[in-house]
């Protein structure tokens, strides 16, 4: 049976009351993919649909916004997350092409795409994070975007904003923050894992995994 990762609710009594938080999640419990490779038709499953509401139930403060891939089963996540902490159907969530995969983080999917499947989603993201790859933006340089992205889309003081997401995006985002230079299958982000964010003096904060971490963004903000 599939459950939320511990370290979820482990950073809730870490998160700074008066600030304005970002929840940058992956979707609920899909169905499998049959070739190792999850295309955008693969819905949520009942036990994804019954996850994503449950976890709604307990978010930490009001959904100020709902952001999300365009994929079927992220915008279902985040309807669902709505409606289990409100109770009622969400508000209408803002379609984000920076959240669908290939996400922020590709150039020229012409030459990324090849790869991705040749390399597999594990070889793609460790590639990437050890040597760079044609068609992406540097590491850095994709942080950056996602960063400006999220500072953006700051919700109110003490009111949280959701953005669903796919894992290869959490990932690379992950490699980028922690200087990564691979990563293994226990660091992969299970379903409806992510991180806790927000903004303050110039800097991101973030808790993965109940861990805070830090890092100056002020060179990359408007």
């Amino acid at each position: 049976m599939a459950r939320l990762h511990p370290a979820l609710e482990q950073a809730l009594p870490l998160l700074p009351g008066d600030r304005p938080i970002h929840l940058l999640t992956r979707h609920s419990v899909r169905e499998l993919a049959t070739n190792g490779f999850a295309d955008y038709r693969l819905p949520l499953t009942e036990e994804g649909i019954n996850m994503a509401r449950d976890w709604g139930t307990r978010m930490p403060r009001p959904i100020a916004a709902l952001h999300s891939s365009p994929v079927g089963r992220c915008l279902d996540t985040a309807s669902l997350l709505y409606e289990g902490w409100a109770g009622t159907a969400s508000p209408p969530i803002a379609h984000e092409s920076s959240l669908v995969e290939p996400g922020c983080f590709v150039e020229d999917l012409r030459l990324a795409g090849p790869q991705f499947f040749e390399l597999g989603i594990l070889g793609f993201i460790n590639q990437y994070l050890s040597e760079g790859m044609d068609g992406l933006l540097t590491l850095e340089d994709g942080v950056a975007k996602l960063v400006r992205y999220l500072h953006r889309r700051e919700p109110p003081a003490g009111e949280m904003a959701i953005h669903v997401t796919h894992d290869t995006i959490i990932a690379a985002f992950l490699g980028g923050l922690l200087g990564w230079r691979g990563l293994n299958e226990r660091d992969w982000p299970w379903m409806m894992e992510g991180l806790w964010l927000w903004f303050d003096d110039g800097a991101l904060h973030w808790i993965w995994r109940a861990e805070p971490g830090r890092l100056d963004v002020a060179r990359w903000l408007d």
